[in-house]
């Protein structure tokens, strides 16, 4: 069965196509949970309304899904709380030339 470091290790090599920083590192990822080998994900996107929605949605399915021990990953977008750029990480800052 993967852990959740498996889990958020394949999922920091999934990025916004429009931000050149992972998933984890820009604060998008809520909550993982893991029970038996179904894998579940709350996450936010960076704006209400993007337009890459669908497409980063299955590329995070598509991350843990091909971890050994993973049957099925369900993605779900929520609201709340609102994403906001203090939820970047010290990395992603430095990506971006925030620090």
């Amino acid at each position: 069965m993967a852990s959740r470091d498996d889990i958020f290790n394949a999922l920091k090599k999934v990025y916004d196509p429009e931000i050149p920083v992972n998933l984890v590192d820009l604060g998008l990822i809520y909550d993982v949970s893991v029970e038996n080998k179904d894998v579940s994900v709350e996450m936010t996107l960076t704006a209400v309304g993007c337009p890459m929605h669908s497409v980063i949605t299955q590329n995070v399915k598509d991350a843990i899904e091909k971890l050994d021990g993973v049957r099925q990953a369900n993605v779900r977008i929520v609201w709340e709380p609102r994403w906001t750029p203090d939820r970047i990480s010290e990395a992603g800052r430095t990506t971006l030339g925030m620090v």
